[in-house]
């Protein structure tokens, strides 16, 4: 991703002041920078989000996997800089979002089931994704629920009867998928799907370049691609 961003960056007449690994120096990349892209580790999150609160520069954050404490502290950084936080920078699964939502909220939870399927590279370390995790959000919100009140995530054994209302989540993991997510919302008499497929990981660099550049100058806040995007 280092490296797609760097060719996007290029690509859209920009300077790229510099960038780090793991264990690099944030600080240093902070005062060098307008704006940070930021696609590291759940680890990392939280020393990040000071360092860039500490240094008042924008941030994009496309890590996934954080825990409750990296969420707050991404939000308490959002009161310092403008930021923007998405689990997936592509136009196309924040349209699905965006449609996730509106059916949730227009298909009753007792007549229609929703079940999210993903599937990923072998490598991919979280579980389920951090775009499936929005997608669940998306119906929940649509739904007027929250997430943790109805996720149900690998079942195996005598689950028993699905209850209504249920998110199910479904995890396939292998070779080199870029990513596929899928929203299915299933009732007695019909079933919708909404899927994406991504074919190659730059599509995920342009989003984020093009959320640096809309979030450049901004307030403090906490943003999202829907509000890059403007929808």
């Amino acid at each position: 991703m280092g490296q797609l961003v760097a060719a996007e960056v290029a690509a859209a007449g920009l300077e790229l002041a510099g960038g780090i690994g793991r264990g690099g120096d944030i600080a240093a990349l902070a005062a060098a920078s307008d704006v940070v892209i930021d696609f590291t580790v759940g680890a990392a999150v939280a020393g990040h989000a000071a360092a860039l609160r500490a240094a008042g520069v924008a941030w994009v954050l496309g890590t996934t996997g954080g825990s409750a404490a990296d969420a707050a502290a991404v939000a308490a950084a959002a009161g310092i800089i403008p930021v923007v936080a998405a689990p997936n920078f592509s136009p196309g699964v924040n349209l699905v979002l965006a449609l996730a939502e509106r059916l949730g909220a227009a298909l009753p939870a007792d007549v229609y089931d929703a079940e999210i399927l993903e599937m990923h590279h072998r490598q991919k370390v979280d579980a389920p994704s951090g775009t499936a995790l929005a997608l669940g959000r998306a119906v929940a919100a649509g739904r007027g629920v929250a997430l943790e009140d109805v996720k149900v995530s690998g079942r195996d054994g005598h689950t028993g009867a699905r209850k209504d209302g249920e998110i199910g989540f479904a995890v396939l993991r292998g070779g080199q998928i870029v990513g596929s997510h899928s929203v299915i919302f299933t009732a007695g008499s019909e079933q919708i799907s909404l899927t994406h497929h991504a074919f190659d990981r730059r599509n995920f660099a342009q989003g984020a370049v093009r959320a640096a550049i809309w979030l450049h100058g901004r307030s403090p806040g906490l943003y999202s691609m829907r509000d890059v995007l403007g929808i």
